[in-house]
C-alpha cells in the first residue's frame, strides 16, 4: 500500500486536492472529518470541558473559539487532547485498508505533528495568504481566527522542505486537477 498525504496551510485547498487525488484511486482519510465527529460526541465534549475547565459543554466549540480570540486558551492545549485520537483513527484506517494499492490522507498539521515519516508521498498545497483568507471567510470563517490559526502553523517554506510535491493552488479547480493528476501519474 502506498500512503499518500495531502497537507498545506489553512484554506490552501487540501480538501479539494484530496478529493481529486483519491477519486477512483483509493479511500480518503480526513483529519478534519475525524475532529468534527469527535465534537459531535457528548462524551468527548464532556471530557474536553472538564480538561479545559469549561462549565457548558453543549456549545463547547463556540466557547473554545471565544476563549482563543480572547487569548485565554492556547490552541496547543486542545491539540494535546485531539491529536492522539486522530492518530488512533489513522492507524485504524490503515489497518482497514491495508490491501488497497493507494490510501489518501488529508492532514492539515501533518508536519507540525511530525507525522510525515509515516507516509510514502506528501503533497503540499500552497496559496498566498490573501487568497487563503478570502477562502476562509467565504466558508464562514472569521479574519481574527484565521490570523491566530495561521500564526500557529509553520511557514510554507519550512513545511515544503518535508514534502515531495509542492502544488501552488491560486487559480481554479480545473488547473489544480490538471497539476495534481499530472504529478500523480508517476505513482500509478
Amino acid at each position: 500500500m502506498k500512503k499518500i498525504a495531502i497537507t498545506g496551510s489553512l484554506s490552501s485547498g487540501k480538501t479539494t486536492a484530496s478529493k481529486i487525488l483519491a477519486a477512483k484511486r483509493g479511500p480518503l482519510f480526513s483529519a478534519d472529518a475525524v475532529v468534527k465527529k469527535l465534537y459531535k460526541k457528548r462524551t468527548f465534549r464532556m471530557f474536553l470541558s472538564k480538561k479545559l475547565k469549561i462549565k457548558n459543554f453543549s456549545n463547547i466549540k463556540a466557547i473554545i473559539k471565544n476563549k482563543i480570540l480572547e487569548n485565554n486558551l492556547d490552541i496547543k492545549k486542545i491539540e494535546k487532547y485531539i491529536h492522539p485520537l486522530v492518530r488512533k483513527e489513522i492507524k485504524l484506517f490503515i489497518n482497514k485498508n491495508k490491501k488497497r494499492k493507494f490510501t489518501f490522507f488529508e492532514i492539515p498539521l501533518l508536519i507540525e505533528s511530525k507525522l510525515n515519516k509515516q507516509f510514502d508521498v506528501i503533497f503540499f498545497l500552497k496559496a498566498s495568504r490573501k487568497i487563503r483568507l478570502k477562502r476562509f471567510i467565504s466558508k464562514g470563517g472569521d479574519k481574527e481566527i484565521f490570523s491566530i490559526l495561521n500564526k500557529k502553523q509553520l511557514s510554507d517554506n519550512k513545511k515544503a522542505k518535508f514534502c515531495d510535491h509542492v502544488v501552488v493552488n491560486q487559480r481554479n479547480i480545473k488547473i489544480l486537477k490538471k497539476i495534481l493528476l499530472g504529478i500523480f501519474k508517476q505513482y500509478e
